[in-house]
């Protein structure tokens, strides 16, 4: 009875000194009510990754703001190649937003405390397609910003070279950058239309970038995406723990990336020198940015690139890809 009344009065005084007890005959945290299965971090309070420890939430989370960017008309832009599965575009497009809607919802439900907004930025897809993507925004109960695009705004801004997909692309990445330069406050989430996503997308990249950034003292970039091509030389890196998996230091992107408003301000003339002409690689100037700042991906992969099976920026290793498709069937 003693022994009962001391572990109570025990757990009562380290809640209110905020410490955790983890029982290892229980595997449970007392303290927590939780079992060691289950996440026991806290958003924007603390990140606790057994055996690691706590680490104290310093640099919290106010908004994210997530742009989509869909093209339902363009197969693979500036390539001759099939996707995996040889679909149409579009189905490319209806299953990656159907899994970031998945995601969102997701997200919603657990961390209510921050402030989640969509926009769509769609490249003129036909009335049809438009009709099935608000059937998924319906499905889902989720209210975006839907923007069309209005290629005429960027005459001018973008060196037009005579390819009018690579006009549209370009066009198309700069008004998100301008979407997130004018609205966004806090977190930024680019998001290219053929990723499909995990449910557990948002939540991880968001408990990823707090714990991370409260660490290292810096804000940060995090690509969803294990590309192959990160496998196929004998590339140095570092690999920090996240919320809920390894994150490998990376220097190369494609256009799908989280990072903060604070990075975006900083590194501004990047992303607009970036939309300006066509680059080889395509992502020259986000590229230089990672040179000074970190950019991680997971291991394994939250987000995969349905692109063509052979590309190196394309499937992410030992995941289901079959599984991952049909689970977002439309």
């Amino acid at each position: 009875m003693i022994k009962h009344l001391f572990k109570k009065f025990f757990i009562i005084i380290s809640r209110f000194l905020d410490f955790e007890i983890i029982d290892q005959n229980r595997f449970t945290s007392p303290t927590l009510n939780k079992s060691l299965t289950e996440n026991l971090s806290a958003i924007n309070k603390k990140s606790i990754v057994l055996p690691l420890g706590e680490v104290k939430i310093k640099r919290k989370i106010n908004s994210l703001n997530i742009i989509f960017r869909s093209n339902t008309k363009v197969n693979i832009w500036d390539q001759n190649k099939a996707r995996i599965f040889n679909k149409p575009k579009c189905e490319y497009t209806l299953r990656s937003l159907n899994s970031l809607l998945n995601s969102l919802q997701r997200a919603k439900t657990l961390l209510q405390n921050i402030n989640l907004n969509l926009t769509i930025v769609d490249d003129n897809s036909d009335e049809s397609i438009i009709k099935k993507i608000n059937l998924l925004l319906n499905r889902w109960k989720i209210v975006p910003n839907i923007i069309n695009l209005n290629k005429n705004e960027f005459d001018g801004k973008i060196i037009n070279e005579g390819n009018p997909e690579t006009f549209g692309n370009l066009a198309s990445l700069l008004k998100c950058f301008l979407i997130a330069k004018n609205e966004t406050k806090d977190l930024i989430f680019f998001v290219e239309d053929d990723y499909l996503h995990k449910d557990t997308l948002i939540e991880e990249m968001l408990m990823t970038y707090e714990r991370l950034v409260s660490q290292l003292n810096r804000e940060i970039v995090l690509c969803p995406s294990d590309y192959p091509y990160l496998y196929t030389t004998d590339r140095k890196t570092n690999v920090l723990i996240g919320s809920h998996r390894h994150w490998q230091l990376i220097d190369k992107t494609l256009c799908t990336f989280l990072t903060s408003k604070t990075i975006l301000d900083q590194y501004w003339e990047n992303f607009v020198k970036n939309c300006k002409k066509r680059h080889d690689p395509f992502e020259k100037y986000l590229n230089e940015i990672y040179k000074k700042e970190y950019c991680l991906a997971p291991i394994p992969s939250l987000s995969v690139h349905f692109a063509n099976i052979n590309s190196s920026y394309g499937i992410s290793p030992h995941i289901n890809i079959k599984k991952l498709w049909d689970q977002n069937t439309i």
